[in-house]
């Protein structure tokens, strides 16, 4: 039985398209390689940026730590902001906390950053923790998050559930033990998560409660 709800932040509660490929292409024309087209940039969109930079865009790792420094300059301060609430998220958010269940985040994001765009919307209190990545590379990737997320947790991940909307969430939960349910309205590509081994989908967080219900 599941006791636990882990959410990803980054397309699954929220849309932060706008904020994070401002600000990608904010730190990318400083390497000369910005786009005209923002939609391009969604794929930075989930995992650590190290990656993203290193992978997409053929950064060496000492390039791409100082793309992230760039890159945290416009979005700490202006793009953290520029993201919406995925719909029906506090109506999901409200009726797990009701009906029992702890709910965590589990993000790549920083952590702290991760605690500002919850208090903006004014949905943190419904978290009983908030775990994301740290600014020296420690906890980067959706495994080592998930894991410390474990941790603060007692140790115990057979009774969670990760809700995420991409590979990374999938794969991540896969290798920590945690079964993991796709939303259809972020960024990844459903048949991969699918692929990937996600036991449910859902694509409307007003049925995400009877969801994991049924798990």
């Amino acid at each position: 039985m599941i006791k636990t709800v882990v959410f990803d932040l980054d397309g699954t509660l929220i849309d932060s398209s706008e904020g994070v490929t401002k600000s990608v292409n904010y730190a990318l024309k400083h390497f000369n390689k910005e786009v005209d087209d923002l939609t391009k940039l969604n794929c930075c969109i989930g995992p650590p940026l190290i990656y993203s930079f290193t992978t997409f865009f053929e950064m060496t790792e000492a390039e791409a730590r100082e793309g992230i420094e760039i890159y945290r300059e416009r979005y700490n301060t202006i793009g953290v902001f520029e993201c919406r609430l995925m719909d029906n998220t506090e109506y999901a958010l409200k009726e797990l906390r009701e009906q029992g269940y702890r709910i965590a985040m589990g993000s790549s994001k920083p952590e702290k950053m991760c605690h500002k765009i919850l208090e903006h919307f004014d949905i943190e209190k419904y978290f009983d923790d908030v775990t994301g990545a740290t600014d020296d590379g420690r906890i980067d990737t959706k495994e080592e998050v998930l894991r410390e997320l474990i941790r603060r947790e007692g140790g115990d991940s057979s009774a969670m559930v990760l809700i995420g909307d991409t590979m990374y969430d999938i794969e991540g939960a896969d290798k920590v033990g945690i079964p993991a349910i796709a939303v259809t309205f972020g960024f990844g590509n459903i048949d991969d998560m699918k692929k990937a081994g996600a036991v449910e989908v859902c694509d409307d967080f007003k049925k995400l409660p009877d969801l994991i219900k049924g798990l």
